[in-house]
């Protein structure tokens, strides 16, 4: 089946472990001052697995919750994009695992590693894939961060948490969002800020200070081009729904869009930063709170360098 077709998200997810970890725990630790994590980062808390519990676990607790939301029948779904950086196996691939716990039979399946970029780029990319073939994709961002850290390193242990969101995208004129807008960029001159070198386990972040600031160069870039190519004004914005990194980030972020406080969605302070799962946690999260014709802005910049932005209309 080929053609051009209508896309629209018309379901969200999402699922995190049932341990929630607060600051004071890693604060102890560390032998950090009480308060210090939620001051530097806007965490309060994250959650974290259990030794047994999977990512493609995790994933498909959130593939569900979407596919429910959608009201759609599985055999619709014709492709599975997971965007994770610690899928359960180097080799094979997770998503096909996740689809067949899905009872995806016969859909496509594919990972991509986009670090927190990820859920941007598997939106952009099933979204033209959708429009060209017609069938529904599902789209899972999710990640196991905390076994990935070193909790004996104060950059990495305070940010990181574990948790999965998920959309579904389909041919569909009156679905929840439509996108309006997208750009993907990358800058392998940063390509060792952030990463777990290969035969290694654990994360390293060799310098905080560049990291935040390509990060909100990034994202501030991304938001204002996807802004312009919509020809729409900052005021026009109803939801700002950054990558949770860190709080101060995604705060300098708005102020170089012209974003009030009162636009920006904040679950990193209960959630902290799971990489790509954030931006479909925080649009799973606050679903409720969007009305018709809403504009959603996302943005996110990680490791690689990579960045987007999205622009989303939402029809309710």
């Amino acid at each position: 089946m080929s053609g051009s077709y209508p896309s629209s998200i018309i379901g969200f997810g999402h699922a995190v472990p049932k341990r929630q970890v607060f600051n004071a725990e890693i604060e102890i630790k560390l032998g950090l001052e009480a308060g210090w994590i939620e001051r530097r980062t806007g965490i309060r808390s994250r959650y974290w697995v259990e030794d047994g519990e999977t990512l493609t676990d995790m994933a498909a607790a959130a593939g569900r919750m979407a596919l429910a939301n959608a009201g759609i029948a599985r055999s619709e779904i014709g492709m599975v994009l997971l965007a994770t950086s610690t899928p359960d196996h180097l080799l094979p691939p997770s998503a096909p695992l996740l689809a067949h716990k899905l009872g995806l039979i016969g859909a496509g399946a594919v990972d991509l590693a986009g670090a927190c970029s990820g859920f941007l780029y598997a939106l952009v990319m099933g979204d033209a894939l959708m429009r060209t073939q017609g069938r529904a994709v599902l789209i899972v961002a999710a990640n196991i961060l905390s076994r990935r850290i070193n909790r004996q390193e104060r950059a990495s242990a305070v940010m990181f948490g574990d948790a999965a969101g998920a959309v579904v995208l389909a041919p569909s004129q009156s679905g929840f969002c439509s996108l309006v807008s997208s750009t993907l960029t990358s800058d392998g001159s940063h390509y060792g800020l952030i990463g777990i070198p290969a035969g290694e386990t654990l994360m390293t972040m060799r310098n905080g200070r560049t990291m935040f600031a390509q990060a909100v160069m990034t994202m501030a870039e991304c938001g204002k081009t996807v802004l312009q190519q919509a020809n729409v004004e900052p005021a026009a914005i109803g939801h700002f729904v950054p990558h949770q990194a860190n709080a101060r980030i995604f705060d300098a972020v708005a102020e170089q869009l012209q974003l009030s406080n009162a636009v920006t969605a904040r679950t990193i302070t209960d959630y902290g930063n799971s990489s790509a799962a954030t931006i479909p946690l925080s649009l799973s999260l606050g679903k409720n709170q969007y009305r018709k014709d809403d504009l959603i802005l996302l943005t996110a910049a990680g490791a690689g360098l990579t960045g987007g932005a999205a622009l989303l209309s939402y029809t309710g």
